[in-house]
């Protein structure tokens, strides 16, 4: 009899036969998914990546195989040969194979599995850390292979788009130098060059800027990075980016490259058209009206500024106002509106006060409009002046029955407290759409958006000196140099961020490629020539090697992973994830090291055991 594998090949997967494929001899392999004792047969769902197949092993065609099917049992990794049969009136809607069995004339089995610690089943309410443990196992379950298979799909057609478009796929190195500023660096330890140490590359970015001063034009890379920061739902120690940089561009030239990758991926990935251009807004209209610089635009809610208005009505009349009399530098007053159809009862009402403290924040100040305009369920309604509160009312556009939430003092502490509070109240007040399949076709459900023209720099209060904002290798717009000696919190930059649905799916730059500029950002952060040549020495050299002008940008591809696949964690989109505590549970990582090890590295640890 033929061997399985060595001359009996597989022909076809378990997703792929329907009725049109009745009465041809077919090859199967892989895991018994489930099995059912009839008497006279016995019934088998054959699993693969692809999908399921019944296969029946029918008593009278052969006592060995007979035997065989007796003994299969679940997740039994098995070959089987057999004849493609209709399954007339009892047809399973809920397979692609649901028309057809197969009636198996040869069977083996490759390998017997011990009885799984969980079911391989498409819902499952085992907890995540033993899925995370057994994560192979997990690794079997259908929603976790589409995931996987959509991932390889998103690579092919980010391949396929930017080759398109000229690029080249180059690599760069995973070992560096540390260099200070972004996120905090993993350190590998040199043997070679003792007590000196390399850093795990947070991203490719010096790398990327030096491949277009070599007159590369035009790069990508589908890469690995790696960040030592606290973790959460959508952060990863070890994550990848589709990294690109182009020569001899501007902002928009960007743009147009990222769209056409963007819309091809949901294309591809979904079968949705999302429409081009992609709608552009600036940094400080973002943080004005939305609190954040990603903002959720698949429901209104704006905030409303009202500094100058209190300045303007001299506090208006209340007390805890009364200090932006005049309009303070880094303090602002924001309100955000719930509408009536909300119908908050006066409990949850107070409940977001418990969430805004949560955050750091004194309290929420709240008022609710009566009928003819005037504040109740408010201790503002007795001090505010009638021409505040109507200005306020106007201002906002409050109506009766709507609830008015107050904000005021430092200005990034304000933003934060109420970006958090309207997108709880989005979701509470069902005005965020949950993304099930039926949403994931529609395109008015994927909102993207630029978010362009931020600040270069950012005050660093307990430093006392400008920071840069991102980092420190971004183009100022031209009309903002002249305030880099000067004021440099006016100084806006060539830096932009993609968003989509509230979540930053990249971001990037036009990178500054003038040295005597570059000299100048340096200088504005406090950071001296001698000490800028010392950590960024070999990128200020070779941009004086005639460097061209050039820019890039970051696309996340575990996010888009995660959001194509409507997946709630970056975990269900890796193949294999750390936890929250950046441990792999399968492997047991990271794990000890041995005192020969460390002596040859000529590194001690201080760690005691507890």
């Amino acid at each position: 009899m033929a061997e399985f594998i060595r001359e009996l090949k597989r022909t076809h997967s378990c997703g792929d036969l329907t009725a049109k494929s009745v009465g041809e001899e077919v090859i199967l392999f892989g895991w018994v998914h489930n099995r059912r004792d009839h008497g006279g047969a016995v019934f088998i769902d054959l699993r693969d990546r692809e999908g399921l197949t019944q296969v029946v092993f029918e008593a009278d065609v052969d006592q060995d195989l007979h035997a065989i099917a007796h003994e299969l049992r679940y997740e039994f990794c098995i070959g089987v040969r057999g004849k493609v049969v209709s399954r007339g009136g009892n047809v399973n809607p809920k397979l692609k194979t649901g028309e057809i069995e197969v009636h198996a004339v040869q069977a083996t089995i490759f390998n017997r599995s011990e009885t799984p610690p969980f079911l391989i089943e498409d819902k499952i309410d085992t907890a995540e850390e033993k899925r995370l443990h057994y994560r192979y196992l997990d690794l079997r379950r259908a929603p976790l292979q589409k995931t996987l298979m959509a991932r390889s799909k998103m690579n092919s057609t980010t391949r396929t788009v930017l080759n398109r478009n000229g690029f080249l796929e180059l690599e760069t190195p995973f070992l560096v130098k540390y260099t200070p500023g972004g996120a905090r660096n993993f350190l590998v330890p040199s043997r070679l060059s003792a007590g000196k140490f390399y850093a795990l590359a947070e991203s490719p970015q010096l790398f990327k800027q030096l491949f277009m001063v070599a007159g590369f034009d035009r790069y990508f890379q589908i890469v690995k990075c790696f960040r030592d920061e606290d973790l959460r739902l959508d952060r990863q120690p070890e994550f990848t980016q589709i990294d690109i940089e182009m020569s001899f561009v501007t902002q928009d030239d960007v743009f147009t490259v990222v769209e056409e990758l963007v819309t091809s991926l949901w294309k591809e990935v979904l079968g949705v058209e999302i429409p081009k251009p992609f709608p552009r807004m600036k940094f400080e209209q973002s943080m004005r009206e939305y609190g954040n610089d990603k903002p959720d635009l698949r429901f209104a809610m704006k905030h409303t500024d009202l500094t100058a208005l209190v300045a303007e009505h001299k506090g208006c009349g209340i007390a805890m106002w009364s200090t932006f009399a005049t309009v303070t530098h880094g303090q602002i007053v924001k309100a955000l509106v719930i509408p009536s159809s909300a119908n908050l009862s006066r409990t949850e009402t107070d409940k977001l006060e418990e969430i805004a403290k949560g955050m750091g924040a004194k309290g929420l100040a709240r008022a609710k409009l009566a009928d003819d305009g005037t504040w109740t369920q408010s201790p503002l309604a007795k001090s505010v002046t009638l021409e505040a509160r109507a200005a306020i009312n106007a201002a906002t556009g409050a109506k009766p029955g709507d609830v008015l939430l107050f904000q005021f003092g430092k200005e990034s502490q304000v933003h934060t407290v109420l970006a958090n509070l309207r997108l709880f109240l989005g979701k509470k007040l069902g005005l965020i759409p949950n993304h099930g399949p039926s949403d994931a076709q529609d395109p008015g459900s994927w909102n993207f958006l630029w978010v362009i023209d931020p600040p270069l720099f950012e005050y660093d209060d307990e430093a006392k000196r400008w920071g840069a904002a991102h980092h420190a290798f971004t183009r100022p717009h031209d009309e903002s140099i002249q305030y880099l000696d000067s004021d440099p919190g006016k100084v806006l930059c060539y830096r932009y961020d993609l968003v989509l649905n509230g979540v930053e799916i990249g971001g990037g730059s036009i990178r500054l490629h003038d040295p005597v500029v570059q000299g100048r950002v340096f200088a504005a952060m406090g950071i001296p020539a001698e000490e800028a040549e010392q950590k960024f020495g070999f990128l200020l050299q070779a941009l004086r090697f005639g460097a061209p002008p050039h820019g890039g940008i970051a696309l996340g591809m575990d996010r888009l992973a995660m959001l194509l696949s409507g997946a709630e964690s970056l975990r269900d989109v890796i193949p294999f994830p750390k936890t929250q505590k950046g441990t792999d549970l399968m492997t047991d990582a990271p794990g000890d090291v041995g005192a020969g090890q460390l002596a040859e590295l000529q590194v001690a640890s201080t760690f005691k055991k507890p």
